[in-house]
């Protein structure tokens, strides 16, 4: 296998097992799930064609920390191969995209289905940034899917760009595509953005952490409509509803926190399941990406559903009449209720409407100088310890300086106790990874208050990436103009120094190093 998708890679790349918990088995079914995608996606667009809607899932499924299942990932690949048979072989069409493994041995033997089998560096780079991208785009297109949201231009591109694997494109070429990732990106977190208002407009919403006497299920991931469901399913039925992780948002939505059962948050982030979910004592169901390989003393009460998949552990699939959380419950009822973690209670809902709302008052508080800058602190957490400066550089900010966050690697600094300005909270939370989008409509709205440019704003962009949902967002952000990002706890192992060099030159883009020297980098201090 060669994987370095994720932050935590390692250099250059995992090679025997994912850091993840990916075996060597499943890195190489993906390959030759994404390899076939390609031959699939050249015919398809040869023939007039756009790739159809499930292909997504299959992107999405080989994100990291969503499936491990070797089994779904052969139904994927055989439904690929399948698609691409039913059309013709395309005018000058390279072998490549006939490739059709006859065993098992030919998937994990045959090298030319890895990233790495791509000889030069910079077109290796190049594709790798766009095809994690494109995984990107797939798993927020997919939660859009499902709240019936749709965009014609998502899946044109997706074949075009995946279709590029195997053409002869210059380096300005595939630069081009790269960018037209981050313009369609922008596209479907706006999408998305629509369809979570499913929901209701957010709220800024005080969040209990405090667990109650009754049995519980936690839900964990990014999937709103899973989480409605499993309240509608559990109404009077005795168990307690808390989310995790980056479905803590979800107490911000009208249309979810209405329900009484909806007890509250449990826990912090996907990097500490191990730690946590075992306190939990109740099923944890998940919807999305960020599964951590469960521990023998909690996996028999992890449930996925979705393209989440884990061998041995209970799936829920859909149905017509929706799905069957019945198991999911009985196990719940048989559960003792949660131990108490003893955290603090969290602020979230501070999406852009929330935030818009109250736009004269934040304008007048930076006209007056009592804020002097915003600090977009977005993006992934991690287990990497590097990634404790994201607590420390929180609470090195100046306390007239506000933090704009969407995503995990908030609860490195969620907690803090970090105060106000004149009743506004220094650490803004729109959401999840999937609410960027509230930061740049804040962004843009500051921009037009003050009749400039997004980057003569007094905002600084600290963002920390650990998957491709995050790579997305970074390209979406350099599409939108956003320069001098500075992105951590690592740069991505993928990028090629020359790749890197364009996106310095042209985009300002730099490394987090340390705490005091960045602070005076993105002008905080």
């Amino acid at each position: 296998m060669y994987c370095n998708q994720c932050q935590e890679a390692k250099s250059p790349a995992c090679t025997l097992g994912g850091n993840c918990g990916k075996s060597k088995l499943t890195a190489v079914y993906q390959d030759a799930v994404l390899y076939a995608l390609s031959g699939l996606a050249y015919r398809s667009e040869a023939a007039g064609k756009v790739l159809e809607p499930c292909v997504a899932d299959a992107l999405f499924a080989t994100l990291t920390n969503v499936c491990f299942d070797n089994a779904r990932f052969a139904e994927y690949l055989n439904c690929v191969i399948s698609n691409r048979d039913k059309l013709p072989k395309a005018a000058g069409e390279p072998a490549e995209c006939s490739w059709t493994p006859n065993s098992l041995e030919d998937i994990e033997n045959d090298k030319k289905t890895s990233l790495d089998a791509i000889p030069n560096e910079d077109v290796r780079s190049l594709y790798s940034l766009l095809l994690f991208g494109l995984k990107g785009l797939a798993a927020y297109y997919t939660h859009a899917l499902v709240l019936g949201k749709k965009d014609e231009t998502i899946l044109p591109f997706m074949t075009k760009a995946l279709a590029s694997r195997f053409k002869n494109l210059s380096a300005d070429e595939r630069t081009a595509l790269v960018l037209e990732c981050g313009k369609e990106g922008v596209a479907v977190l706006a999408l998305l953005d629509s369809a979570n208002q499913t929901y209701g407009i957010p709220e800024i919403t005080k969040v209990n952490t405090k667990v109650g006497t009754k049995p519980g299920i936690l839900v964990t991931g990014h999937d709103l409509k899973d989480l409605k469901e499993l309240l509608e399913a559990t109404k009077n039925s005795g168990v307690d509803i808390y989310t995790h992780g980056e479905m803590l948002p979800a107490h911000g939505y009208p249309e979810l926190k209405k329900y009484p059962h909806l007890k509250g948050n449990y826990g912090t982030s996907w990097a500490n399941q191990r730690a946590e979910m075992p306190k939990f004592n109740g099923p944890i169901l998940f919807t999305t990406n960020c599964l951590v390989p469960p521990a023998p003393e909690y996996k028999d009460r992890v449930f996925t559903t979705g393209v989440v998949g884990f061998p041995g552990c209970h799936h829920i699939d859909s149905s017509p009449n929706g799905k069957d959380f019945s198991l999911l419950i009985d196990t719940a009822r048989r559960c003792a209720p949660p131990t108490d973690l003893n955290t603090s209670d969290v602020i979230t809902g501070c999406a852009h409407d929330a935030v818009l709302s109250l736009a004269d008052k934040v304008i007048e508080l930076v006209k007056s100088g009592k804020i002097r800058r915003f600090v977009v602190m977005a993006g992934c957490d991690g287990r990497d310890k590097a990634r404790e400066y994201y607590t420390e550089f929180a609470k090195a900010l100046p306390k007239d300086t506000v933090i704009l966050t969407a995503g995990c690697a908030k609860y490195r600094y969620n907690r803090l106790d970090l105060g106000d300005i004149e009743g506004i909270p220094r650490v803004l939370d729109a959401g999840q990874c999937n609410d960027s989008y509230s930061l740049v409509v804040i962004a843009l709205a500051l921009a037009d208050a003050f009749k400039c440019d997004v980057n003569e704003l007094p905002i600084s962009y600290n963002i920390a990436w650990y998957e491709q949902k995050a790579v997305l967002v970074l390209l979406s952000l350099l599409h939108l103009g956003v320069k001098n990002i500075m992105l951590g706890p690592s740069l991505p192992k993928f990028v090629s120094p020359s790749v890197l060099n364009v996106l310095v030159n042209n985009f300002g883009l730099q490394l987090s190093t340390n705490v005091e020297d960045d602070l005076k980098k993105l002008h905080c201090v």
